[in-house]
């Protein structure tokens, strides 16, 4: 699998979403973006405004988190937290499915929460991406695939691997279970430990079509030395 420079960025989610990060640190996310092409910059909410500013006529999406990184708000605080981020600016969200309950067994909960978080956000702008994080390195097999129905059910446009904050990230086979279940319809979003050009195409080459990392620069500037 080949891909150009503008081809490559244009799959990457520049993310930062270290708890320290600081206004200066979103200004220079967005500023890298913009330089690189990249698909969006992916930032805690209290930065979706400032993102909007740097992005403000540049195709750089803004991208936000919802329930991030543990999946456990209240369904009604994820929400509203979702249409906040939207009216804020955010373009796409990435939201953090409820982990105990998926595991509970508790599917007609999950289901809500996403349903609710993905209407929310289109009631906001009917235009809105919202992908769903898995952690997939919690899950057995059998509840990537439960949670991959439920996601694909609640109207979300892909599916995501990993948090970033979990004990492991993306793997292949993940990535390429994700895809087989969730088919041609709905993206899958690879995210966790992707840190240099070969892991990057290695996840493309599996299914992903969007790939989630803080080292998007490196990874491009790899490919074209």
């Amino acid at each position: 699998m080949q891909f150009t420079r503008s081809e490559l960025a244009g799959k990457i989610d520049h993310t930062l979403l270290r708890p320290d990060a600081l206004p200066d640190d979103i200004v220079r996310l967005c500023g890298e973006a913009k330089y690189y092409g990249f698909a969006s910059v992916c930032v805690n909410p209290c930065y979706i405004s400032t993102a909007s500013k740097e992005l403000a006529g540049s195709p750089v999406a803004v991208c936000s988190v919802i329930g991030f990184p543990l999946g456990a708000s209240a369904p009604l605080t994820k929400a509203l937290e979702a249409a906040s981020a939207v009216r804020s600016g955010a373009a796409e969200l990435d939201v953090v499915i409820n982990i105990g309950f998926l595991k509970g067994g508790l599917l007609d909960l999950v289901s809500s929460d996403l349903t609710g978080v993905v209407e929310s956000a289109r009631l906001a702008n009917q235009a809105t991406v919202v992908k769903i994080i898995l952690e997939t390195c919690l899950l057995t097999e059998k509840e990537k695939m439960t949670a991959c129905r439920l996601a694909v059910e609640s109207g979300a446009d892909f599916v995501k691997t990993s948090t970033g904050w979990g004990k492991s990230g993306a793997t292949i086979a993940d990535v390429a279970l994700l895809k087989q279940t969730v088919g041609a319809s709905v993206g899958v979003k690879a995210s966790g430990g992707i840190r240099d050009l070969a892991a990057a195409l290695s996840m493309l080459e599996a299914g992903a079509a969007r790939i989630g990392t803080s080292s998007g620069p490196a990874i491009i500037n790899e490919l074209i030395k």
